[in-house]
């Protein structure tokens, strides 16, 4: 019985041994008197048993029908058996023409023991309030995790290899929630880059960007930290520097929870996306990329994109030859004599021509583009290049002693012109020395001895 039912139970007690009448029963009851006097009238009939609704145990009138009940949890075990309730739904009637309650279905789930609560840890944060506007404050972020679960691909020769991890690189306006997603091979300055441009053509230049501290939006090192205090500007990456180009304001976040609506958007996605990648059969970038375009993300903005309080658009109109210019990877090299500069591994041969003087030990800029194009830039004019293998090997200025000198079996011998063999007499005074080209010297007279031996 219910405390409403044992409540009446009580009163009707009083009543039934004379204690109490039924009026004041009636009135305790906050009950018509005619009702009271039914209720009662069914008491003394049946006892406890007819204060108690005669529906209690028995179907509801809007009770599903147990087919539908069967279906929905044969469904669920088979297709969607780690899906949310909610999630699940969309999917019941989107794909099998099922409309079921949420609700309803943990109700159902819980009863086949497929459903447990999950409990949240109390979370003690104050929620920022959304930006007023579209485009005033863009959020980015990449995403980590197996968003393929390890499935095999096919490759275009036919053999089956394994689906590779990628990384989902995420933006979201603060106003809306409206979000656009890529997948990458890697969390990069060319990935940020790229989805930045395609975000700007599409809706044109957010006023603020607000990514975190990662090495690619923040030069993060001590030699940084003393410039930004001895300076009072950090030095900038190369995505900083294309922001700054672009006069749009970068802020990086000091934590995840900062940027908590991109961070909760990347937990949305681990869910979601994922299974509906796997419903689509889907194991390889490009294909999950055409997916996200054309399918998921219109759904996905189409539910949980709202509307902003101010219907003005702070985006800025962006044209694609300023975002060419911007969204590049810009080095400095010196020129060598040879008009060579290296860079990325390449070795570039300059070709300025007449028009430009020569470049040797000259500083220039190396820019490569996000579709790959390098070009070389001096004083904003570029300078015609092209590739070569390597550099040209510099010439020998002096032989090696094996070339000059033939190798014999036995001991070597200066030949009979060497300066060794050569025989140089004393010079005398007013001669010039004996030298190469000199006529030998007369030798000179023997001197008479004093005692002769006499001839005989």
């Amino acid at each position: 019985m219910s405390t409403k039912e044992r409540r009446r139970l009580s009163l009707f007690v009083q009543v039934k041994a004379g204690g109490l009448t039924l009026r004041e029963a009636s009135q305790s009851l906050g009950l018509g008197y005619r009702q009271t006097r039914r209720m009662f009238a069914r008491f003394k009939a049946r006892g406890d048993a007819g204060l108690v609704h005669k529906l209690r145990g028995k179907a509801g009138n809007r009770r599903r029908d147990a087919k539908v009940r069967g279906r929905v949890v044969s469904l669920y075990r088979e297709h969607y058996a780690d899906f949310g309730c909610t999630l699940a739904c969309e999917y019941l009637l989107s794909e099998h023409g099922l409309a079921v309650d949420d609700q309803t279905l943990r109700r159902w789930l819980a009863e086949e023991g497929l459903w447990r609560r999950r409990r949240k840890s109390v979370v003690k944060r104050q929620r920022r309030p959304r930006r007023s506007c579209f485009g005033d404050l863009v959020q980015i972020d990449g995403s980590h995790h197996d968003w393929f679960e390890s499935r095999p691909c096919i490759a275009s020769d036919g053999t089956t290899v394994p689906a590779s991890n990628c990384v989902l690189m995420v933006m979201i306006d603060d106003a809306t929630g409206w979000t656009y997603a890529q997948f990458f091979e890697g969390e990069t300055t060319h990935a940020a880059m790229t989805i930045f441009r395609d975000w700007s053509l599409e809706h044109g230049l957010p006023a603020q960007l607000y990514p975190d501290q990662d090495s690619i939006y923040r030069v993060n090192t001590k030699a940084a930290d003393e410039v930004e205090e001895r300076a009072g500007e950090r030095p900038l990456t190369q995505f900083g520097r294309a922001m700054k180009e672009l006069g749009v304001k970068l802020s990086c976040a000091k934590s995840p929870q900062a940027k908590g609506r991109v961070e909760r958007m990347n937990g949305t996605l681990q869910d979601r996306l994922v299974k509906a990648l796997r419903l689509a059969g889907i194991s390889e970038r490009a294909a999950a990329n055409v997916f996200l375009k054309e399918t998921f993300l219109p759904r996905l903005n189409e539910k949980f994109a709202v509307r902003p309080a101010d219907e003005a658009d702070a985006h800025r109109p962006a044209r694609e030859g300023e975002l060419a210019a911007a969204l590049c990877v810009r080095e400095e090299r010196k020129v060598g004599k040879d008009q060579c500069v290296s860079f990325e591994g390449q070795v570039l041969q300059l070709n300025g021509g007449r028009e430009l003087p020569s470049l040797a030990d000259k500083k220039v800029t190396l820019c490569r583009s996000l579709t790959g194009e390098l070009t070389v830039q001096w004083k904003g004019q570029t300078v015609a290049s092209r590739t070569v293998t390597q550099r040209p090997a510099a010439a020998a200025n002096r032989l090696k002693l094996t070339d000059r000198v033939a190798n014999h079996a036995g001991p070597w011998r200066p030949p009979s012109h060497h300066p060794w063999k050569r025989s140089v007499a004393t010079p005398q005074p007013g001669r010039p020395p004996a030298g190469r080209d000199s006529a030998p010297a007369p030798a000179a007279p023997t001197p008479a001895l004093r005692h002769a031996r006499p001839a005989g």
